[in-house]
């Protein structure tokens, strides 16, 4: 803090104002937060506030009492009607912020206006649509880890979702993994400095704000207060929650922080669900990064991504829906089959798909409208979008009359057209109601008799208002005067500086300002105050009738879920299918045979981004009984991750109940999806690429069972050539005799290919290519077989090295492959780059090695075969 501005403790309590005294109390409730302190049009911050908001934000630090530098205090504020603006970047930085509101009308105030804390606003409880991502949760969660076990809560408080879950497990990992999958805004932890775990959090999750709570908050035994003080409820039987410590004191927790921030406006949150990992494919975050589902690897962005593929949704429910889908595919065959059928009957009828499509352009966030209502925040706007919503659903419903599929009966008995509120809604509120409160002119004409009352007077003051100016421009011959208002000064004449001269002798002058003058008249001081009241009071009776308004639908809430719960789920399935149609995919066959069969199996998101019908398909067959490990070979750039990928994203695909990219497709249910592709360290750890190679590779291993699909490439590429062998080797032999699962095993080292004529249960295939013309020509076709060359060399020159590197790696390439390297006593000396090393080259060639055959013009090309056919017959010696 910079030395020149006076800090809190600088100033004697003699000294203090009654309303830095009141600014200081409310500091006190909100010691960690920053605080917006109303006053008038702007929340202004104090001390050390303002010096880090200023900073943050941009914005000039300035003192209320004008004095030297020396002796000010700093401050700096943001418009109210602004301020969601400056909260995004404060949030964006980690930071929470109270907001201390004025709570009383500064007019009807005896000395300092009253102000309370009203709410705190977090990473995870923003509420404010402009400082959401609409297609996106926005998690609050709650963690606890010890040896043993660790507990998670999350909730979202913009759609009232909320889940508590226990893991026994390698419980950190698995922690980890989940905490990728929602990937929270904030995450909440016990303040025990035992508890090294929390770097671990930090470091895989370095955009979530990270609040250290009091132990107290997630002890269990406060559980039955804090739920039967939110739900009215003294047992966890109810919510499966019972015997899981951990689980429930993560739920205490969380709901100990939203009652503390959000105060009067605790939002209303469903009970907690429990969070069952058993009906999802385990999906850790190296496999969620490596398939690239919802995140691309280059910029964190959704293009290149199966999300951007698949999502065709038209509200912002099922574009979340659709997301949490992708990232927990479901290992119920029944439910899957509910999905598929239901895509299914919406794929072959075009008619109704677009008819549904059409009705669900028209929805507004339901789930986010409602968290706004219960929560005490909704405007007028949101009523009214929530009224235009409700009105397409017997439409929706309607459409879907003509399926007999049960998700789709489901979720058409699921859309309660709810009509009474329709009504309501419409006939209360005006068709473009404003944006706030306190603006007025909410409802229709004839909806509330007192309120017509006082508008009538408003607009008679109005009138008044406009003859005044009119008259008054007339007497004092300045046709540019105006008649103004604001909440400080209340009504004013306004002239120019130029013009002030001229104003009669009964003007009083109220204000100076840059370029005009501000003045009052006894006519105007007269009628001010019956304009006002009148103002005050419709403002007033509107304000009641909007809040009774608000309850009354705050009451159909569950009702109002379940809608939305249907509407998202319903577009879903409708993307589903609209990508399926358009895209040629088919309707997998999804059982329990443990099988993997597809044909002519395609690349989604390769598929999506090459002009259409040049992605090259291809067949893939693993079954228990028969081969389940494949030991996939060829040259890079020849499309062997492309392959691997395709088949873990077709079998997610296949289990989240989306049709997928094939002729034809059996996918026995998967337990867990595994991947390790790619090359990376972690260096903050302390971890070599190697050293996270393994660290992967031995979490595959001990975690896989024999329903679950592993795609490793390159496994032992880190290391040395034998010890990388011999490591891909005894993993490759661990798989397929002791964890027997699906698996793809990519590999450069040729060796492993005798794998496939020792293991029982193993096979060689390759990437084909074609040699022409001394060129390799990739065909990305998978056939039966090891390859029997790696084709490096040849890409290390299409990447550009340079000709005398490439040159000598294959002289080197041929000693090795002869055995003369290793066998000639002067080996060492064959690796040193010197003329001395290579055999003496003729002129000729040394004239070719100068040739760029594609940099050539006729006349040149003409002219170096002359000079070719010069030095064939004239050669130098």
């Amino acid at each position: 803090m910079g030395s020149a501005w006076l800090k809190v403790s600088d100033i004697p309590p003699s000294q203090m104002t009654p309303m830095l005294r009141q600014y200081l109390s409310a500091k006190a409730e909100a010691p960690d937060s920053l605080l917006f302190f109303r006053m008038g049009d702007f929340y202004e911050l104090f001390f050390e506030d303002a010096l880090e908001a200023s900073e943050i934000l941009g914005i000039a630090l300035t003192s209320r009492d004008g004095a030297e530098r020396e002796q000010r205090v700093p401050m700096c504020g943001v418009p109210v009607r602004a301020v969601e603006t400056y909260l995004a970047k404060l949030l964006r930085a980690g930071r929470k912020v109270t907001i201390c509101e004025q709570v009383e009308d500064p007019r009807e105030a005896k000395g300092i206006v009253r102000r309370s804390i009203v709410r705190t606003i977090t990473p995870g409880t923003v509420l404010e649509p402009t400082l959401l991502d609409e297609r996106t949760h926005n998690f609050l969660a709650a963690v606890i880890v010890s040896e043993k076990k660790a507990g998670l809560a999350f909730a979202d408080i913009t759609t009232g979702e909320f889940f508590a879950a226990e893991f026994t497990r390698d419980p950190l990992r698995t922690l980890l993994d989940e905490l990728a999958r929602i990937e929270p805004a904030e995450i909440l932890v016990p303040d025990s400095p035992a508890a090294p775990w929390r770097d671990a959090l930090r470091k895989a999750l370095p955009n979530a704000a990270v609040q250290e709570r009091g132990a107290a908050d997630f002890d269990l035994n406060s559980a039955p207060s804090v739920f039967y003080e939110t739900y009215g409820i003294s047992t966890l039987k109810g919510i499966a929650l019972e015997g899981l410590p951990y689980a429930a004191g993560t739920a205490c927790a969380l709901l100990h922080y939203l009652r503390e921030t959000q105060r009067d406006a605790m939002p209303r949150l469903q009970l907690p669900r429990r969070y069952d990992l058993a009906g999802f494919v385990m999906l850790d975050s190296h496999t969620q990064r490596n398939l690239e589902l919802v995140r691309n690897a280059s910029d964190g962005g959704a293009r290149g991504t199966l999300l951007h593929v698949l999502d065709r949704t038209l509200t912002s429910m099922g574009a979340r829906k659709l997301r949490h889908y992708l990232l927990h595919p479901l290992t119920e065959c029944a439910e899957i089959h509910r999905r598929l059928e239901a895509v299914d009957a919406l794929v072959w009828d075009a008619t109704a798909r677009r008819e549904i499509r059409e009705s669900l352009r028209g929805i507004h966030d339901l789930e986010r409208l409602l968290g706004r209502i219960t929560a005490k925040a909704a405007t007028p706007r949101d009523l009214k979008a929530l009224a235009q919503s409700l009105s397409r659903v017997p439409t929706l419903r309607g459409h879907l009359k003509a399926f007999d599929a049960d998700l789709l009966s489901e979720i058409r008995d699921q859309l309660e057209a709810l009509p009474d509120i329709v009504t309501t809604l419409e006939k209360a509120l005006t068709d473009e109601p404003p944006l706030t409160l306190n603006e007025g002119y909410i409802f229709r004409e004839g909806y509330d008799a007192e309120v017509d009352h006082l508008r009538e007077l408003v607009r008679g003051a109005q009138h008044w208002i406009a003859q005044l100016r009119r008259e008054e421009s007339e007497r004092t011959g300045i046709s540019n005067l105006k008649i103004g208002y604001n909440k400080i000064f209340g009504y004013y004449i306004e002239v120019s500086r130029a013009q002030a001269k001229r104003v009669p002798a009964d003007y009083e002058r109220k204000q100076t300002l840059v370029n005009v003058e501000r003045f009052v008249t006894p006519a105007l001081k007269a009628r001010e105050q019956e304009i006002l009241t009148a103002r005050e009071r419709m403002n007033a009776r509107e304000y009641e009738l909007f809040v009774s308004l608000r309850d009354a639908v705050a009451e159909c809430a569950p009702t109002l879920h379940r809608i939305s719960e249907a509407v998202a789920a319903l577009d879903v399935l409708a993307s589903f299918a609209d990508v399926a149609a358009s895209k040629n995919y088919v309707k997998p066959l999804v059982d329990e045979s443990g099988q993997l069969e597809i044909r002519e199996g395609r690349h989604p998101v390769v598929e999506d981004l090459l002009p259409r019908g040049q992605f090259v398909p291809n067949d893939t067959l693993l079954d228990p009984e028969g081969t389940r490990l494949q030991i996939v070979t060829g040259p890079n750039m020849a499309g062997k991750s492309t392959y691997l990928r395709q088949v873990a994203l077709i079998v997610l695909m296949a289990q989240i109940g989306s049709f997928v990219p094939a002729a034809r497709a059996r996918i026995g249910v998967v337990d867990r999806i595994f991947t390790r592709v790619g090359a990376a360290d972690n260096l903050a750890r302390g971890e070599s690429t190697f050293m996270v190679e393994m660290i992967e590779t031995a979490n595959i291993l001990h975690s896989a069972t024999p329903q679950s699909l592993l795609i490793l490439d390159e496994i032992g590429r880190g290391t040395s050539t034998f010890d990388g062998i011999s490591i891909a080797w005894s993993v490759a032999e661990y798989i397929h005799d002791t964890v027997r699962a699906k698996a793809l095993f990519a590999t450069h080292y040729h060796e492993l290919t005798q794998l496939g004529d020792i293991l029982e249960h193993a096979k060689n295939v390759n990437v084909a290519v074609r040699e022409h013309e001394g060129k390799v020509v990739f065909l990305y076709r998978i056939v039966d077989g090891g390859a029997d060359h790696s084709y490096g060399i040849h890409v290390a020159q299409l990447a550009g090295l340079p000709r005398p590197v490439i040159r000598r790696a294959r002289e080197i390439l041929h000693s090795l492959e002869s055995g003369s390297f290793f066998e000639d006593r002067n080996a060492k000396q064959l690796l040193l780059f010197t003329p001395a090393s290579a055999p003496e080259r003729s002129e000729i060639e040394k004239a070719l090695e100068e040739i760029d055959p594609d940099a050539l013009s006729p006349r040149e090309a003409h002219e170096w075969l002359y000079r070719l056919k010069h030095l064939l017959q004239h050669p130098r010696h």
